[in-house]
């Protein structure tokens, strides 16, 4: 089920470069972005329907192990288990990874626009750095919420 994900990676920063190239183009590029969040919520729901009917694929190591289980009196059961929680685990981690990945682009997108917003409004008004690097903080713990959630998730897998 993972792959299904992953497989709509390539649409999404197809859709982030289309969408950065719009945005150069005036009035026009309005109605491409538009277009672009269309056909990215129409591939979200194919994906989506894609990966709900999609046996996960430690039912299929289960089932099989049960067959197997009864035929060997318990030996594969011990495999079926350790199959079946690895798949759980890469999702984990996947889930992980795109937590702490996500957060901390979107942080530093986040700290990029407030620092220089910051910096810009010291250099008029230096009485206003303690406001300015308050903000400047709440964008950086963008990256250490998403710092949390890897950890709990990784803890889970």
């Amino acid at each position: 089920m993972t792959s299904i994900w992953i497989a709509g990676l390539p649409l999404i920063g197809g859709a982030a470069v289309l969408a950065r190239l719009a945005a150069r183009r005036g009035r026009h590029g309005i109605y491409l972005m538009a277009a672009i969040g269309v056909v990215l919520v129409a591939a979200a729901v194919v994906l989506l329907v894609a990966a709900v009917h999609t046996p996960p694929a430690s039912a299929a190591v289960t089932s099989a192990a049960v067959h197997g289980a009864k035929a060997a009196a318990g030996a594969g059961t011990a495999k079926a288990a350790a199959a079946a929680s690895s798949g759980s685990n890469t999702a984990a981690l996947l889930g992980a990874g795109i937590a702490v990945a996500g957060s901390t682009i979107g942080a530093g997108i986040a700290v990029a626009y407030a620092g220089a917003a910051a910096l810009a409004a010291m250099s008029e008004r230096p009485e206003v750095f303690g406001r300015a690097m308050v903000i400047v903080g709440l964008a950086e713990g963008i990256a250490i919420y998403g710092l949390i959630i890897g950890i709990l998730l990784i803890g889970k897998a």
